[in-house]
C-alpha cells in the first residue's frame, strides 16, 4: 500500500496544512484525508517568561571590642552595621573617675607596648582632629563618653566613618579610652588638633569579627579536612 502525506506550513499566517491520501487501486481500502489546516492565534506561539522579582537579603556584620588596660577601666564595645549603612556602637566602660572621657579608634590593634602601641588616631583620609558631627575629623574622632558617679560610662554612637568591612574597614584597630576630656578640636591646645588634648591612655582594645555559627561550623571542617585530610562532621568531604 502506498500512501504519501505532505505537511505545508506558512510562518506569516501561522497555518499549519495536512493531506494524506491512499492512491493505490488494489487496495481494498480506500481512504483519503484532504484539506485540514490548523490556525494558530500568533499570539500562541510566543513564549512568555514573566520576570522573577530579585530577593535582596541585607548583610549584618558584627564587631566586638574588650577593651583592658593597666588601671581598674575596662570595658566593651560591640558594633553592628547594616549593608553600608553606618556602624552603631555600643559601649561600656567601668573604672572611670566621673565625667567625659575622650573616645577614640586608633590605627594599629597593636596592644603588645599597651595602649601606646596602638598609634594615632585612625586618619585615612588625612584630615585634623574635630567632632564626630564635624566635616574635617579624623575618622576615628568618636568624641566623648560620660562616666557617672559611679565610674560606669555607656553609650551608642552612630557613625559612617567606621565600617566592618571595604577599604577603610575598623576590623583590627584599636579603641581607646582617655583620661581626659576630648576638646573636639576647639581648645587652643597645641594638640587640639591632633589628639584632642585628652590626654593618656586608660584602656584600649581592638576589634573582631563576629563569625555566624554557621559559618564557624563551616570554617571548622574546612580546617579538619585540610589539617587531617578528611572530617567526621562533612559526609562529602571525605
Amino acid at each position: 500500500m502506498a500512501a504519501s502525506t505532505v505537511f505545508a506550513a506558512s510562518s506569516s499566517s501561522q497555518t499549519l496544512a495536512c493531506s494524506f491520501s491512499n492512491r493505490n487501486p488494489s487496495s481494498p481500502f480506500q481512504s483519503s484525508f484532504t484539506g485540514v489546516t490548523l490556525k494558530f492565534p500568533r499570539q500562541a506561539l510566543r513564549l512568555s517568561v514573566s520576570p522573577k522579582p530579585l530577593t535582596v537579603v541585607a548583610v549584618t556584620k558584627k564587631a566586638v571590642a574588650v577593651l583592658t588596660g593597666t588601671s581598674s577601666v575596662e570595658g566593651v564595645a560591640t558594633l553592628t552595621q547594616e549593608d553600608d549603612g553606618p556602624t552603631t556602637v555600643n559601649v561600656k566602660v567601668t573604672g572611670l573617675t566621673p565625667g567625659p572621657h575622650g573616645f577614640h579608634l586608633h590605627e594599629y590593634g597593636d596592644t603588645t607596648n599597651g595602649c601606646i602601641s596602638t598609634g594615632a588616631h585612625f586618619n585615612p583620609n588625612g584630615m585634623t582632629h574635630g567632632a564626630p558631627e564635624d566635616e574635617i575629623r579624623h575618622a576615628g574622632d568618636l568624641g566623648n563618653i560620660v562616666a557617672n558617679a559611679d565610674g560606669v560610662a555607656e553609650a551608642t554612637i552612630v557613625d559612617k566613618q567606621i565600617p566592618l568591612s571595604g577599604p577603610n574597614s575598623i576590623v583590627g584597630r584599636a579603641f581607646v579610652v582617655h583620661e581626659l576630656k576630648d576638646d573636639l578640636g576647639k581648645g587652643g591646645h597645641e594638640l587640639s588638633l591632633t589628639t584632642g588634648n585628652a590626654g593618656g591612655r586608660l584602656a584600649c582594645g581592638f576589634e573582631f569579627l563576629q563569625l555566624s555559627s554557621v559559618l564557624l561550623s563551616k570554617l571548622r571542617v574546612y580546617h579538619e579536612k585540610v589539617t587531617t585530610g578528611h572530617s567526621r562532621g562533612c559526609e562529602t568531604c571525605r
